[in-house]
């Protein structure tokens, strides 16, 4: 059997993949049953190369995404089973790889994930330990041959390599400079972590769509299969859509209004909703993206439907639905400036810098970056002066006490400090993840932003602040240098100083070979 990277990776089809999304209750629920029925009906269904299975949408709990894979493997299907960090830490996430593995699940989708939504008794506590990125960094070493401690044997064994095909989401469908090129660096650090598939997050503007793949080519990402979402609305959708009430997905004004003229239709619209994906499916196959990801279909026959009306299309047809489907909003940054014969991303005239934006270049963060070098910079006086004065206190880990006490009386005012003990403070921009960042994102931001603002908490988030300090002093392209991060949380509570000097931290450890106990 060809499976999923066989074709994405030798072949050059254009694939076509199905979102299923799974449901709350056991596979006997009534409302369950109809998913599990919907999910027989793709596994039959012609002209479906992949089905993707959700991984608690929307932050809520639904039955796990491989409880509903049996039947794509049984009729020999590729699935992608999608895994997130919101509800597992890096324990739970590599024990349920180990599990997927073990069940012939390979490929993956891997997102960090919603913010965590009610379950039983109220609000569950989101986890995210790591990101997508630290999730990617995990599946790699697993692929590549796990090393693990055995305490008892006093010795290191190396675990069976995985044969994980783990994938990302990318979204460039965002309003400000300050979102948009950070999840562009942060795409990047996906691929350099071990994506080997990417898919777009929701959007329906051609010109942004264009871009993507633009920024792809140009930075030497072209050989990385990009797949294009298509995402099938209907007036109701294109409400919660316009609400912002999904993380990370917005419709303009203009779309919005022309979804509720079509929902007096007859049809409630289901014929333009089906033609405007098989447009976009034209547009991505013309783009010379690598497949679609069809989303927002509960039907076998819409799916069959939207396929027929898309090879009914002649070949040139997709220039024109280009054009048509340009839903930006006002005010919405492009990479690159307008292609005049096109309508799309004119890859010759990358949009002309804009002015930096000193607003978060604060006296903090001025005054931060100056200690920080004259503090921490290897090989200099005061960075040997902490380490020996650390090394030699009663408790290493806290260093002596007069200086713990001024880390963190200064950190608490000046950061709202955790007290995390592996500080990511000098990689972004002197903001702190743990209290200004509800997901704890240390890799690069997550996709939900609305308009530049937390999906959790209304304030500004701290990745577009951070690039606006780095822009404004030209490095903004070291935005993202650092990573990956994987936070050691063994050294809560303890003193980040002292972790810095004596090499306890992330700094020293993605320097050296990772081992397990």
């Amino acid at each position: 059997m060809t499976t999923l990277p066989d074709r994405f990776e030798r072949t050059q089809d254009f694939l076509l993949g199905v979102e299923l999304v799974s449901t709350r209750g056991t596979v006997t629920e009534t409302r369950a049953g109809k998913t599990v029925a919907f999910a027989q009906d793709l596994a039959a269904a012609p002209g479906i190369d992949w089905v993707s299975i959700t991984d608690n949408a929307g932050g809520n709990p639904m039955l796990a995404a491989p409880a509903l894979g049996g039947p794509f493997q049984a009729a020999g299907r590729e699935v992608v089973i999608h895994l997130s960090c919101k509800d597992f830490n890096r324990n739970a996430l590599e024990s349920e790889a180990w599990h997927l593995a073990s069940e012939g699940f390979h490929n993956l989708l891997v997102l960090s994930g919603d913010y965590s939504g009610d379950g039983i008794g109220g609000g569950a506590k989101p986890v995210f330990d790591i990101d997508s990125v630290g999730l990617l960094t995990l599946l790699g070493r697993m692929n590549a041959g796990l090393d693990v401690t055995r305490a008892a044997a006093k010795k290191t064994v190396r675990l069976d390599p995985t044969k994980f095909f783990p994938g990302a989401v990318v979204t460039n469908f965002k309003l400000h400079e300050n979102e948009i090129i950070p999840q562009l660096l942060k795409m990047e650090k996906k691929i350099a972590a071990g994506a080997r598939f990417l898919i777009n997050q929701i959007g329906y503007d051609s010109r942004k769509i264009h871009e993507l793949i633009v920024w792809m080519r140009q930075r030497g990402h072209g050989r990385v299969p990009l797949i294009g979402n298509v995402y099938v609305l209907n007036p109701g959708v294109a409400r919660v859509f316009r609400a912002q009430r999904i993380p990370g997905v917005v419709i303009s004004d203009e779309l919005a209004d022309l979804c509720e003229r079509h929902a007096t239709s007859p049809d409630k619209g289901k014929g333009f909703f089906l033609e405007l994906a098989a447009k976009q499916i034209a547009i991505y196959r013309g783009l010379g993206y690598r497949g679609a990801y069809l989303g927002g279909v509960h039907d076998a026959a819409d799916i069959a439907r939207v396929q027929e009306i898309e090879r009914g299309f002649a070949p040139e047809d997709w220039r024109q639905f280009a054009r048509e489907i340009r839903y930006s909003r006002p005010g919405e940054y492009f990479v690159y400036s307008e292609d005049a014969a096109t309508g799309l991303a004119d890859a010759t005239r990358p949009t002309a810098p804009g002015r930096a934006n000193a607003r978060n270049v604060t006296f903090s963060y001025r005054f931060s970056k100056f200690t920080h070098d004259l503090m921490f910079t290897p090989g200099k006086g005061l960075a040997k002066v902490g380490a020996k004065l650390c090394a030699g206190a009663k408790d290493p880990l806290q260093g002596p006490g007069w200086l713990r006490a001024v880390e963190h009386a200064s950190k608490s005012v000046m950061f709202g400090c955790k007290d995390c003990g592996d500080c990511s403070l000098p990689e972004i921009a002197f903001l702190c993840p743990e209290s200004a960042c509800a997901k704890n994102q240390r890799n690069g931001p997550c996709g939900g932003t609305r308009d530049g603002k937390c999906e959790v908490d209304d304030f500004e988030c701290i990745w577009s602040r951070a690039y606006d300090r780095l822009k404004h002093e030209g490095r903004a392209e070291e935005l993202l240098a650092h990573v990956p991060v994987l936070q050691d949380q063994n050294l809560r509570g303890t003193s980040s100083w002292a972790n810095t000097w004596l090499g306890r931290d992330h700094l020293a450890k993605k320097h050296s070979p990772q081992t397990t106990n």
